[in-house]
């Protein structure tokens, strides 16, 4: 496949698109009342988006049926208003701390907002982005993705499903793309009562592979089969820094996916990459990456298998490591055998660095908490005998904003160590 187009503009439109009364017809929903337990409303003062079952005394109203809720505490002050499941346990993600009708027109309006500050933020070497990040962006369940002229959507709740033709009639007015993508599936939804959903919403039909541009690199996207949307779009940050860390380095980047680390690694002049993941047609596409940015004749191996394994069996040391495996704790109930996991590959990335060598590991695992990560990181740097320095805290892009009001949305940790000796 050829080189991308030149890059799609973040937004379509000079001003924000705000749809008239007549146009912004709301989801045919039933507002109905919920009234919290005495001393359960200071979270939703302070802004945290979630109510949980536990904490609501009464509902009056269509208490089975999933629609708008107005919250009030046990004094019947209102207080926010937000989307209600009576299927989970998380029974309310409040939506706004105003009396603002919830409709076509405020989706609308928050998705605006959203593209705004990208536009604002990510140039135009860079046309693939996360539009819509739930929380962060004051839309609990639902995110967006924006691959070139594609949008790809997940809605991870059941009020957001119910607005789904609204959110799609609010992107397509926003950013005119060819077409609208669906890829709602996983626990979440799951535990919504929701079934998965995937599929064209509007417009053209995905194609097989999109090719994209990050930071003037140039990448081929799988949206249909791969991970999360396709990308991991919140590593860009990441990526760009471990350039400025290659130069003359040999790389071993694990859990590699479709090759994301490994092109920035000899864009910063890596001397030689291994590119490892247990997926095939991951490493196909990774193949496909270096060859698309110039690096299929550069030193390295694309090798197929198990991480664990490999990083106890190998002998072979590297100055730059990459470990970023997918999500080790799902659940609360993971935290325990995940840290175990976690202090594994790290104690063994750690044998495999050279004296003065570099270490990027992360934790994408939401339960696991960063302070909780880095006393995993330095009890496998302890059992190694190794001195480690923090050189940098890594996290999400610029695209991936986490709401202050709600710290549970921060669930990519990542630390740059280096090995003093």
């Amino acid at each position: 496949m050829g080189a991308p187009e030149p890059s799609t503009p973040l937004l379509q439109h000079s001003n924000p698109i705000y749809f008239t009364p007549s146009e912004a017809q709301s989801s045919d929903t039933r507002m109905l009342q919920l009234f919290l337990k005495k001393d359960r409303d200071l979270p939703i003062r302070r802004g945290h988006p979630w109510i949980f079952s536990g904490a609501i005394e009464r509902i009056d109203g269509a208490e089975q049926e999933v629609g708008v809720a107005e919250v009030f505490d046990n004094k019947k002050n209102w207080l926010a208003r937000g989307l209600y499941n009576p299927k989970s346990q998380l029974r309310v993600r409040l939506l706004t701390w105003q009396k603002e009708a919830i409709d076509r027109s405020f989706f609308s309006r928050r998705l605006s907002q959203a593209l705004a500050f990208r536009a604002e933020q990510l140039t135009g070497s860079t046309n693939a982005y996360r539009l819509c990040n739930g929380e962060g962006d004051f839309l609990p369940g639902l995110i967006v993705d924006r691959y070139a002229d594609y949008c790809v959507c997940q809605f991870f709740t059941a009020g957001m499903e119910l607005f789904k033709d609204d959110i799609v009639a609010a992107l397509s007015a926003l950013t005119a793309p060819k077409g609208i993508f669906e890829r709602s599936e996983g626990r979440v939804r799951e535990e919504e009562g929701l079934e998965a959903s995937v599929g064209t919403l509007t417009g053209e039909p995905m194609p097989e592979l999109i090719s994209i541009e990050e930071n003037g690199h140039k990448f081929l996207v799988d949206v249909r089969r791969g991970q999360k949307t396709g990308f991991f779009l919140d590593q860009r940050d990441s990526r760009s820094f471990l350039a400025t860390l290659a130069r003359d380095r040999t790389v071993l980047n694990c859990f590699a996916y479709t090759g994301g680390f490994s092109v920035y690694a000899f864009a910063g002049g890596a001397k030689g990459v291994v590119t490892f993941d247990s997926s095939h047609p991951a490493l196909e596409l990774a193949e496909k990456n270096l060859e698309l940015n110039g690096f299929a004749d550069r030193p390295g191996e694309l090798i197929k298998g198990d991480a664990f394994a490999y990083l106890k069996e190998i002998e072979q040391k590297f100055d730059l490591i990459v470990l970023d495996p997918p999500a080790l704790a799902h659940k609360r109930a993971d935290i325990d055998a995940a840290t175990g996991g976690y202090k594994f590959l790290n104690l063994h990335a750690l044998k495999h660095l050279n004296p003065g060598g570099m270490l990027l590991t992360f934790s994408c695992s939401q339960h696991l908490s960063a302070d909780l990560f880095q006393k995993v990181v330095f009890g496998a740097a302890v059992d190694t005998g190794r001195k480690v320095t923090i050189v940098r805290r890594l996290g999400h892009s610029i695209d991936h904003p986490v709401s202050l009001h709600h710290p549970e949305g921060e669930y990519l940790k990542g630390l740059a160590l280096r090995a003093l000796d």
